[in-house]
């Protein structure tokens, strides 16, 4: 790989997630609004995360990778585990 694209991919690598806001998340899940919300209440997505005082997003790295555990097929229980663990990275990386 050449320097360039070798700095290219950490710069990626290194980059803070695009937050995404509700409609984006919505397209990308295909769900509808009311049924966004039950999976949070259900533990089967993560919670919102404050991005300004009346504004919040979801890390797009994290609506990758529920949206790729759901392509997996994987189960409830395992999605559950799954959004506990993307919540506590978040606390990690403060």
């Amino acid at each position: 790989m050449s320097n360039s694209k070798t700095l290219t991919v950490l710069q990626a690598a290194n980059a803070p997630p695009t937050m995404l806001r509700l409609p984006a998340i919505l397209k990308r899940r295909g769900r509808s609004r009311s049924s966004h919300y039950a999976d949070i209440k259900a533990g089967l997505f993560v919670k919102p995360v404050l991005i300004g005082l009346r504004a919040t997003g979801t890390p797009d790295n994290e609506v990758d990778a529920l949206n790729a555990a759901r392509i997996a097929g994987k189960s409830e229980d395992e999605i559950r585990a799954l959004v506990l663990k993307l919540e506590a990275a978040r606390k990690a990386a403060i």
